[in-house]
């Protein structure tokens, strides 16, 4: 993936190399940097959580069959719900979020953030996991939903990739500031694309999130990270800027 810093919704669970410490202050600190911009933080959340603030420039809204349509009308149906100055805050992160959700495999998503970790965990704790995550995902982007200054948003480019994965590149278009390139990442999930990763500026939601979640389980199993989740989202309290890898592989 192209590269000038290094946000992301890639594909098969496996190792991911550990930086230098050089690395990961670097990688944290451009990711805060990132999540700091309202429209890069809501464009990331196409999932999540949350991050999906953009819209295809003077575009129709696209073949929803196709990766490049799935991207172009879930940005599209955003943007709609964001320029709309009649809607209360929560009204907007409500129709956001349900937008969201319909265009994310979340089940898959969790799945790579927590690679050989989703094994130890049953059935229950899946669950529970997929709900504290989606909730902590909306506090730490949708609190950004006001901040929407007519950011539009362009695709680049798309392309099939290794094992049957499709990414769609696009770039957020800001008036006076640095655009922001972001990388959707998607898979086809019983016929239907769905979005499994967002990479903006190199940065990958679910290698980064993957790096902190190993370190919570390495401190005190699943159960210590359902638990860290659970408390979280009861202060309303985000996550962390991850600090690992750059990308998911």
């Amino acid at each position: 993936m192209r590269s000038r810093i290094a946000v992301p919704f890639a594909v098969i669970v496996s190792r991911i190399a550990t930086p230098s410490v050089a690395t990961r202050l670097h990688t944290t600190v451009a990711f805060t940097a990132m999540c700091r911009r309202g429209a890069a933080a809501l464009a990331a959340m196409v999932l999540l959580v949350l991050p999906l603030r953009a819209v295809a420039a003077d575009a129709p809204a696209g073949d929803a069959t196709t990766p490049r349509g799935v991207v172009q009308a879930t940005t599209g149906a955003v943007i709609n719900v964001l320029a709309n100055k009649s809607l209360p805050t929560d009204e907007k992160r409500h129709r956001v979020e349900e937008i969201v959700y319909a265009r994310v495999d979340f089940a898959t998503l969790s799945k790579l953030v927590l690679a050989r970790a989703w094994n130890d965990l049953s059935e229950e704790q899946r669950k529970q996991f997929m709900e504290e995550f989606r909730q902590n995902l909306s506090a730490t982007y949708g609190r950004n939903v006001e901040s929407y200054k007519n950011e539009k948003v362009t695709i680049t480019d798309d392309h099939a990739e290794p094992r049957g994965d499709w990414t769609v590149r696009t770039k957020i278009i800001r008036n006076g500031s640095d655009d922001i390139n972001v990388d959707y990442r998607l898979r086809q999930i019983d016929g239907t694309w769905k979005i499994i990763d967002i990479i903006i500026e190199n940065v990958s939601l679910v290698a980064n999130f993957r790096s902190q979640f190993q370190e919570i389980i390495s401190q005190g199993g699943p159960t210590r990270l359902l638990q860290v989740l659970h408390e979280k989202n009861e202060r309303g309290e985000p996550l962390k800027a991850p600090k690992a890898a750059t990308s998911t592989s």
